[in-house]
């Protein structure tokens, strides 16, 4: 049975993944755009689950409720970035230096994630609770995963 942490983390090797190779692109080219929509969209997804099924759980404690704010703060720092590449021409040379600040936050959220704010929420959560968080998160998750492919289509 894979627990909250696990599932979180499964997604974040995509980002991290994706993030990477964004910022290799040059130019209004297809693997741009691509690579765009898919972290676009990767982040999209997590970001809707993980709100719900980790970061509002914890939020019901008060010893989360700091690590949850930090949290939701750069979900929205993400957000801004992603809209602001959004409104920018792929052919832009500003482009790329707003996905390298999106690729460095995304970095930063995860790697902070994984080494802190996961050790926090594993002494909140019991074993339980990180079980049933997981399996409510992949569904989420893949609900607006399956919307994505659905719109491509």
């Amino acid at each position: 049975m894979m627990n909250i942490f696990e599932a979180l983390r499964e997604s974040h090797d995509i980002q991290r993944d994706l993030a990477e190779k964004l910022v290799q692109t040059s130019g209004d080219t297809e693997q741009r755009r691509e690579l765009f929509e898919k972290l676009k969209n990767e982040l999209f997804a997590h970001s809707v689950a993980e709100d719900r099924y980790f970061y509002i759980p914890l939020m019901m404690t008060d010893s989360g409720l700091s690590i949850t704010r930090h949290a939701l703060a750069e979900h929205h720092e993400m957000d801004e970035l992603l809209e602001q590449l959004t409104e920018t021409e792929f052919s832009n040379p500003g482009w790329l230096a707003i996905a390298k600040k999106l690729s460095e936050t995304v970095h930063h959220h995860l790697k902070e994630e994984e080494h802190g704010f996961f050790q926090q929420a594993g002494k909140i959560l019991d074993d339980k609770e990180k079980e049933s968080l997981a399996k409510k998160y992949q569904k989420e998750y893949n609900k607006y995963k399956k919307i994505e492919k659905d719109s491509l289509t």
